[in-house]
């Protein structure tokens, strides 16, 4: 058994968890981090991959939240470039459904809550003056035009791992925590790791737990609290469905449904449209989600309700579905559960921070919010810091946050061509998105296509391979072509065993042991 010992122990390996040991770590806290499976391996990658304040959710009055997430998206666009990027979206107005005057005062509000420097503001639009009009169905006569931005998903959370990682936090992916027992106020933590077939206990001697795990968390909290009761969580299904492009503009829509759901179809990897997302409660197994037949109905039928072009489940060429774990604040309907975040403290017997709820879009300041809060008991009096320092890539053209790095972005990748001019344009394109700056630590030694290593797979060269398992904790073919580089949408179906195969031989200690 290995033994070590840390300030913080942070479970739970998706946004908000890498999040939090990113802050921690940066604050001068000793950190460890474990996931029981990949990074983003559960709802941080199965997102609806957008930055956005939620224009829904002022219906519900959640204008508090709405501005807390207006301010962390121009925010997340300085400090990551490269993996967010502005997104403009189509909203038709269909009659019979919220009342026009609605939503134009809704965009009103969405526009003031909070400065913006980077994303224009709302307006109305005619579609038989705009590109997006074409493609809806001809009784859809006008709408509006707002602001939001994109984001992968997976990615940030990679990313934020990594910058912990270099500031010298441990990542342990792949690694359960299977029980935890205080003593003289800190705590003992039983952690189970498997590689390649291979297990090997860990036990960690944390001051700190911090329970980021999601979906799990209020399963965790019996570990840490078994004579209470755990927190109530409502667990909400969202699934996706990836189809052929649907429209040939960069914007995106947002379209209402009858039941009050909204759904956006979004211009996906350039050949693809991603539809998404349902909103329904859940209560089965949490591994291996699957999208219904039902909820691929229900997206197929509302965007045929919009647009000329029809689809039918035998379009759907990908799908995902991932649970989002929100705070029951009583609400009879899933969709107007809050989606703002809850952290939790006890220090007795030791000092435990429990995580339930939270958005992609505010997981940085929910990670601050959780260090101001555990911060006091480990006698740590460092500031928050992490708005004010670029993610790892993200220093396009100054190392700290800036509107000129998100400006700058289109030139990069144009430079980023220049400088590799042997590789497809649409390979470097991808691989500067991906990486940011970083894309010369992979490339930067390279002299032409033979030095990169060979081409693996169409696209997927050995340099940049063995930068993903070397530095970005990659263990299989499933955690490089569906989290890391999204090739899996674009490449043949004996693809992963094709890469597998590859790791056993390069990277023996990564490849899964069926290979």
């Amino acid at each position: 058994m290995r033994q070590q010992h840390c300030d913080v122990l942070v479970i739970g390996g998706g946004i908000n968890g890498v999040g939090i040991a990113r802050d921690a770590v940066g604050r001068g806290l000793s950190v460890i981090l474990c996931e029981k499976d990949d990074l983003a391996a559960h709802t941080s990658s199965a997102s609806s991959k957008l930055i956005h304040g939620g224009l829904r959710y002022l219906e519900y009055y959640e204008f508090g939240l709405v501005r807390k997430a207006l301010l962390e998206r121009e925010a997340l666009l300085r400090l990551a470039p490269h993996l967010i990027s502005p997104l403009s979206f189509v909203m038709p107005y269909v009659s019979g459904l919220r009342p026009y005057f609605l939503l134009r005062a809704g965009l009103f509000i969405y526009d003031q809550l909070a400065k913006r420097e980077l994303l224009a503001g709302s307006q109305s639009v005619r579609f038989s003056k705009h590109i997006s009009g074409p493609y809806l169905k001809q009784h859809i006569q006008r709408g509006f035009l707002y602001s939001d931005a994109w984001v992968d998903d997976a990615r940030l959370v990679i990313v934020n791992a990594l910058d912990a990682q270099e500031r010298g936090a441990t990542i342990l992916t792949h690694t359960r925590c299977d029980a935890v027992q205080s003593h003289d106020g800190r705590w003992r933590a039983q952690l189970s790791q498997h590689v390649q077939g291979v297990s090997q206990s860990i036990e960690v001697n944390a001051a700190c737990i911090v329970n980021a795990t999601g979906a799990w968390a209020a399963q965790l909290q019996g570990l840490f609290e078994p004579k209470e009761k755990p927190k109530q969580l409502r667990l909400i299904k969202g699934s996706h469905i990836i189809v052929k492009r649907l429209f040939a503009h960069e914007h995106a829509y947002i379209f209402q449904h009858p039941d009050g759901r909204i759904v956006f179809v979004i211009p996906y990897e350039n050949e693809f449209s991603l539809i998404g997302t349902t909103d329904f409660e859940y209560q089965g197994e949490l591994e291996n989600l699957t999208i219904s037949s039902d909820e691929t109905a229900y997206l197929c039928n509302l965007c045929n309700a919009y647009f000329q072009q029809q689809i039918s489940p035998a379009d759907v060429l990908h799908s995902y579905a991932g649970v989002r774990p929100l705070v029951d604040d009583g609400s009879a309907d899933a969709k107007s559960i809050t989606r703002d975040y809850q952290l939790e403290f006890i220090d007795d017997p030791a000092p435990v921070l429990h995580v339930f709820g939270g958005k992609i879009t505010t997981y940085r300041r929910l990670a601050e919010d959780a260090l101001n809060m555990i911060a006091p008991y480990l006698h740590c009096e460092a500031k928050a810091w992490t708005k004010d320092v670029c993610l790892p890539g993200g220093d396009i053209s100054s190392p700290q946050p800036s509107n000129q790095n998100v400006r700058e972005f289109p030139r990069f990748i144009q430079q980023c061509c220049e400088r590799y001019p042997w590789i497809a344009v649409s390979t470097v394109t991808r691989m500067a998105h991906a990486y940011g700056t970083r894309i010369h630590q992979i490339l930067g030694g390279c002299k032409d296509a033979k030095s990169m290593g060979g081409q693996v797979l169409p696209g997927l060269f050995a340099c940049e391979l063995n930068y993903l398992c070397i530095n970005e904790f990659a263990r299989s073919a499933e955690d490089i072509l569906w989290r890391r580089t999204k090739l899996g949408l674009h490449l043949s179906r004996d693809s992963e065993e094709v890469l597998n195969a590859w790791l056993a031989q390069h990277h023996p200690l990564f490849a899964p042991p069926s290979v």
